[in-house]
């Protein structure tokens, strides 16, 4: 089973972690790309590359007819699937072999049986693996399950037996959830893998998320390199993993992996798959699912066993042996992994989209991860980035909001979790709102320190409005350093001079932050730098230098740094490991330019799912009105007053773009 070169079917990070490893293996590679990647890194990386299609997935990645064309044009000779998209599609690994194609994954019969969660949770059950309790059936109309769900009591979740990563996915803890629970599992999971079918399972409340990872080999081997701990979630998806998890004792982790390896082994299994686990108050663990790829966490293990499973992967599929039996693996240290999301966690993880202003993750990188030796080697502690993106990326609405993850290897968990917060301080990411503060504060919170997470904590922290949820206020630096950099507007570089209306004494600014506006006065001094008066203080500035988007200058005698990003009428600037959006604002505030409660607007650009009003309806506040789609995510529109529905200006299926008018309404009389 010999190869040359290999077509990635993939895009973003884990295509370009795929690319580096195979580089470093000596095999060419080849990029497929959709209309909407034309300019992605993974594209620039690879020796080749091909356009596959349009930009929804739908009409690119996930179309098996136009990888396998890329591949024949090319004469790629093997197929890495990577995660997501087709990487757990038994047709397409089918359709790779009987291209001639060595397809770098399971056999498609290993992904069919457990693929399907519902045949797999059989297997296990069969195997005297323990399952939760739920509902299998091949009965998918809405009242079959309706009835299994109040045999089974809630909570409970609705999960499609197809796919992972927490799409058609929904917890419901009453009746009054349950019918669109369903409906918008169905939906979510018939957008996202083809398979609407559902089904039901009984949630350990206050469990944690720990998966195993196994390899096997075309010889009969099989191993479990250790375990992570994936419980820091928000909706049913991962945000932080770590290896090895602070709760596994060394029985519950070789009982667990002698599970995951006999699960492995049952349906023939070769390649990197992950079983996972639900773990309980009790320490009792049940079989959840198993993922028949590469999982987005993997670097964490690759980090505590000094493997790279990437290249593991290939050596397999090449039908090479497994380089080590149970007995040579070891973990060492301790490896975090933050997911850095363009969400915004302060409104709800609402995702986003636009162009990357900035993103120098050298600045924070220690190790690559991408050439670990393949019989192990002793990782230095440090800092490791897998991104996908690059400055000047534009981050578009149809697929997932994940564009990095940032792993920090320490020599134990505290050691770990410095390194990551050091690196997410390192490494902001400004144009859009993303959650890089929001992990540095989850891993310092006192719930994971003490690891007292469990799957739904982060959610319930949103509805009660935990401290870690709410965006950071600006302090008065700054404020300052924001005044600073519009005064310099358009510079490209600071000579100390050129400070605007140099011909004046003093000028006031009104800046915006948020919802917060507030007044400085700057008084240029070209001997003494400048003097800016905040709330009645004064405080002497002197800009150093001023270049390349890094903002040196002094305040009372202090010099400190700043990442400052000038984008028209406003300024991105990162401090403090915080990132903030100031822009200068008129005297006059435009009324137009308040929010209207009449005019329902797209909160993010995407595809319209549903219309749940009609012209003429009556609506009261907080009722929905249109669902927009966009990273995968489902987000209703709601009435923020009682009224009538004067106009609708959406139908389902459309593409729409952020800030677009979708409904009208005609306010009720307060």
């Amino acid at each position: 089973m010999t190869f040359s070169k290999i077509l990635i079917a993939n895009r973003g990070e884990i295509a370009c972690r795929v690319i580096r490893t195979a580089r470093h293996l000596g095999y060419r590679t080849v990029a497929v790309f959709s209309d909407a990647d034309r300019d992605a890194p993974h594209v620039a990386l690879a020796d080749e590359a091909v356009h596959i299609g349009a930009s929804p997935a739908a009409e690119s990645y996930l179309r098996i007819d136009a990888v396998l064309e890329a591949a024949r044009k090319t004469g790629a000779d093997a197929v890495h699937p990577g995660y997501g998209f087709l990487s757990e599609n038994a047709g397409f690994a089918q359709a790779c072999v009987d291209a001639g194609l060595v397809f770098i994954g399971p056999p498609a019969s290993a992904i069919t049986a457990m693929g399907d969660k519902a045949l797999a949770k059989r297997r296990m059950l069969e195997a005297g693996v323990p399952c939760a309790p739920g509902y299998l059936g091949a009965d998918q109309n809405d009242a079959a399950l309706m009835a299994e769900a109040q045999k089974l009591g809630y909570p409970l979740l609705v999960k499609a037996v197809a796919g992972g990563g927490g799409r058609g996915m929904r917890l419901v803890r009453s009746d009054a959830e349950l019918q669109p629970g369903i409906e918008g599992a169905r939906r979510e999971a018939t957008s996202a893998f083809g398979d609407g079918t559902l089904m039901l399972e009984r949630l350990i409340d206050n469990g944690r998320h720990i998966e195993i990872q196994v390899f096997a080999d075309a010889h009969g081997n099989a191993v479990y390199l250790g375990e992570r701990d994936c419980t820091a979630q928000r909706r049913r998806q991962k945000v932080i993993e770590e290896a090895p998890s602070p709760v596994v004792t060394p029985a519950l982790r070789e009982a667990m992996g002698k599970d995951a390896v006999a699960a492995a082994l049952a349906v023939g299994y070769q390649g990197a798959g992950t079983v996972e686990f639900i773990v309980d108050d009790q320490m009792h663990h049940y079989f959840l699912e198993m993922n028949t790829r590469l999982q987005v966490e993997h670097p964490v293990t690759e980090m505590i066993t000094g493997y790279d499973l990437v290249e593991w992967q290939l050596r397999v599929a090449a039908g090479e042996p497994l380089p080590a039996q149970q007995s040579d693996i070891t973990l060492t240290g301790h490896a975090i992994e933050a997911r850095l999301y363009v969400e915004d966690p302060y409104t709800g993880f609402a995702p986003q989209t636009g162009t990357v202003l900035w993103w120098q993750p050298q600045n924070a990188l220690t190790t690559t991860g991408s050439t670990l030796g393949w019989q192990g080697s002793s990782l230095p502690y440090g800092v490791r980035i897998d991104d996908g993106i690059a400055q000047d990326s534009v981050i578009s609405p149809f697929y997932d909001p994940m564009v990095a993850k940032v792993i920090a290897y320490g020599r134990d968990r505290d050691d770990a979790i410095r390194r990551l917060r050091g690196a997410l301080a390192s490494t902001p990411l400004l144009g859009l709102k993303n959650n890089g503060r929001f992990l540095s504060d989850l891993v310092d919170h006192p719930a994971f320190r003490q690891a007292r997470m469990t799957t739904t904590l982060i959610d319930r922290w949103l509805e009660q409005g935990e401290a870690l949820l709410q965006a950071a206020i600006p302090t008065d630096a700054v404020w300052q350093v924001a005044a600073l950099a519009l005064s310099m507007r358009g510079l490209e570089q600071w000579h100390g001079h050129n400070w605007r209306a140099n011909s004046v004494a003093a000028f006031d600014m009104r800046l915006q932050c948020g919802e917060v506006v507030r007044a400085i006065r700057v008084r240029p001094d070209h001997h003494a730098g400048v003097e800016l008066t905040l709330d009645g203080v004064n405080t002497q500035a002197t800009v150093l230098s001023f270049a390349d988007g890094t903002l040196r200058y002094a305040v009372d005698g202090v010099t400190r740094t700043a990442i400052v990003v000038q984008d028209g009428n406003n300024v991105h600037l990162a401090m403090d490991a915080n990132s903030f959006v100031v822009s200068e604002v008129s005297a006059f505030p435009n009324a137009d330019a308040r929010k209207d409660p009449s005019k329902a607007r797209s909160p993010v650009a995407g595809k319209v799912t549903q219309v749940a009003v009609e012209p003429g309806a009556t609506v009261q506040p907080g009722q929905q009105l249109v669902c927009v789609e966009a990273m995968k995510m489902e987000m209703w529109l709601c009435a923020e007053s009682a009224g009538v529905v004067q106009a609708v200006h959406a139908q389902a299926g459309q593409q729409v773009e952020s800030g677009a008018l979708l409904v009208e309404l005609e306010l009720s009389p307060a």
